[in-house]
């Protein structure tokens, strides 16, 4: 007999050998049906798997993280299932769990085709009505070999020859279909249930190599139940809307250029306008918090980054070149070295910190172009950058009054739900551990003694220090890495700088880097897609467009036009001949705040007709109230007043 401890501290007592489905029929049987896998001492496995000594077991339903990962592996199983019964020549690969789903590569000889996905879900509903048991099994390595081969499963054969000598050779059967697989998986395929949509067919490379195949990928999102699946679509769709790509079209903000600059953007008028007024906010609300602004060169020796440590960690995605002399430059992917070159500038005391360095910097990084996205991911972008030297007794202090500044930011724009994420030292990295005990406890510290709520990021520091992450929750849920506090101890040591004491002693002063928006881009596509494009007047291209009924009111159109130039607005008229209903729709798509309507009884009582993006219902007001009104809604929030 052993002991089985569940989570409430319950002792069953039951026979050697029984699995986490017979401690959950012991329960009751509504329990067996809905569960999973378990957790068997901390280690997640099948719920059919033999419990042979005393355990702590949690039984995992699609509740739980766990269980929604498992049940979502198993129904990738079924999509590759489903595949090789319709498509009996293909060959699966690797099919992992991702967020909200899954995906698995196929190698098949001609592509699939988007009708294909829903003979395939088709198919997979009736695996799951089947109700297949899903059956585990250790085989002998040779004896996998032998199985994939005889099935022409290459890519099998090929991860069992790349697994350890003496690694466990497991392979997963439901019905006639096996597939080599580590597991846990569910019991039966009618717990997959129905909550699973397959979403789209894309490209990719065995193993993510370019030099491999090109195989191809179908993805599928799957939930604990239709109500979850279909918030998720729903959202889907919602996103699809806000798609900031679209939006940049339809206002006439950018474009780019695959061809001639993949990954850059070109501006157009109205972008460079918006990118222009964010640049102009944080200078202010920097000036405001005692920041120095800078501006370091753009074509640097590559000798300052390996100095820093990133050559070795990022140096595949720097661009560079040889010169005639034989140096070698880089194009700047980040603006941390010449920050610290500005600080070796001089002897610095005690008394010159905090010294807050900021820099609108532009930086160029390779990203695949697979991995490129708008202007949300990009090969050359503007950080609103900032270098903060300092003392280790201000480090707290200034980590707060950091963190509260990007707080406070991010409420002009909207954003009240962010989260704080403190990301700790990453396998790779430089500095030793006493620097990153010092550096994680120092940022703990300030947290937990300012109040503020964060969940930690093991392993996701920066290779020279501890960082925070600050994530957004725009208008549809969806979240958004976008500021960063991290703190460093380990540049200042590699740069060699210091500051003279109280004590007329060197002393090697903290390094924090610090972004509020992140880049400038990225931010810009964030707000576009919470905002769907409406963003507020004051940054708003284009604040106000002013519509004529017709050509007999043009001149006072013109004339509304002008007092609204005059109070600081950007504003103009459409005066072509097409209908008022054409030109409130156009103007509408464009994004334009604010449309103001005259006609003859606007231009007789001096007055004009606010029509709101967004809203049907219009306002007529006096011309001099609306203008008043409207040229103090287009200042910058009042906090940089």
């Amino acid at each position: 007999m052993i002991n089985i401890k569940l989570p409430d501290g319950a002792v069953l007592e039951m026979q050697s050998g029984v699995c986490a489905l017979d401690v959950a029929r012991k329960i009751s049987e509504r329990l067996a049906a809905a569960t999973f896998a378990a957790l068997v001492n901390g280690t997640l496995t099948d719920a059919t798997t033999p419990i042979t000594q005393d355990a702590t077991v949690t039984l995992v339903t699609a509740k739980q993280p766990e269980g929604l990962s498992v049940m979502r592996h198993s129904i990738s199983h079924i999509m590759a299932q489903a595949v090789q019964e319709l498509f009996p020549n293909t060959q699966v690969t690797i099919g992992p769990v991702i967020e909200n789903g899954f995906y698995y590569d196929f190698a098949k000889a001609e592509p699939f085709v988007p009708d294909d996905l829903a003979k395939i879900e088709q198919r997979m509903h009736e695996i799951v009505q089947r109700n297949l048991p899903i059956v585990r099994e250790e085989w002998p390595r040779q004896k996998a070999i032998d199985y994939f081969t005889q099935k022409g499963e290459k890519y099998k054969v090929e991860i069992i020859n790349d697994l350890p000598a003496d690694a466990v050779i497991s392979v997963y059967k439901q019905g006639d279909y096996i597939d080599l697989c580590r597991g846990p998986h569910l019991p039966s395929t009618g717990l997959a249930g129905k909550a699973f949509k397959l979403m789209k067919i894309a490209g990719a490379y065995w193993r993510g190599d370019s030099k491999n195949a090109m195989l191809q990928r179908i993805y599928g999102v799957a939930f604990a139940d239709e109500k979850d699946l279909k918030a998720h679509l729903t959202m889907l769709e919602e996103a699809a809307k806000r798609d900031h790509r679209k939006i940049g079209k339809d206002m006439d903000l950018f474009h780019f250029e695959p061809e001639y600059a993949p990954g850059s953007v070109f501006w157009h008028d109205k972008g460079y306008r918006v990118y222009r007024k964010l640049i102009e906010y944080m200078r202010l609300r920097q000036e405001q918090n005692g920041y120095l602004e800078v501006c370091t060169p753009a074509v640097m020796d590559r000798c300052l980054w390996e100095t820093s440590g990133h050559w070795e960690k990022y140096g595949e995605h720097n661009y560079s070149g040889k010169t005639e002399d034989g140096k070698v430059f880089c194009i700047k992917p980040m603006n941390c070295p010449g920050g610290l070159l500005i600080y070796k500038q001089g002897i610095k005391s005690y008394r010159d910190l905090p010294l807050r360095l900021a820099e609108f910097g532009k930086v160029h990084r390779y990203e695949a172009s697979g991995a490129l996205m708008g202007i949300m991911r990009v090969r050359e972008f503007t950080q609103d950058d900032a270098h903060i030297f300092c003392t280790q007794d201000q480090m707290e202090d200034e980590c707060i009054s950091t963190l509260k500044l990007i707080l406070d930011i991010y409420k002009d724009f909207g954003f009240k739900e962010v989260q704080i994420k403190l990301s700790t030292r990453p396998e790779k990295r430089i500095g030793s551990d006493e620097v990153w005990d010092k550096s994680e406890k120092a940022l703990a510290n300030a947290l937990e003694r300012n109040g503020y709520a964060y969940t930690l990021n093991v392993g996701e520091g920066a290779f020279y220090g501890p960082k925070l992450e600050l994530i957004l929750k725009d208008a549809i849920g969806r979240e958004w890495q976008c500021g960063t506090i991290q703190m460093d101890m380990n540049l200042p040591e590699r740069f060699d700088i210091s500051y003279i004491g109280e004590d007329g002693e060197k002393h090697r002063p903290v390094m924090l880097h610090r972004a509020l928006f992140g880049s400038i881009e990225r931010f810009l596509g964030i707000l576009l897609e919470d905002t769907a494009g409406r963003l507020p007047l004051w940054l708003s291209p284009e604040q106000v467009k002013v519509l004529p009924i017709a050509s007999d009111v043009n001149d006072y159109a013109h004339e509304v036009a002008q007092a609204l130039k005059k109070a600081g607005l950007s504003a103009s008229v459409d005066d072509s001949n097409e209908k008022i209903s054409y030109k409130i729709r156009e103007h509408s798509i464009a994004k334009i705040p604010v449309l103001l309507v005259v006609g003859a009884k606007e231009k007789e009582t001096k007055s004009v007709a606010v029509r709101r993006i967004g809203v049907e219902k219009q306002t007529v007001m006096p011309l001099a109230e609306c203008v008043k009104s409207l040229q103090e809604e287009a200042q910058m929030p009042s906090s940089v007043l």
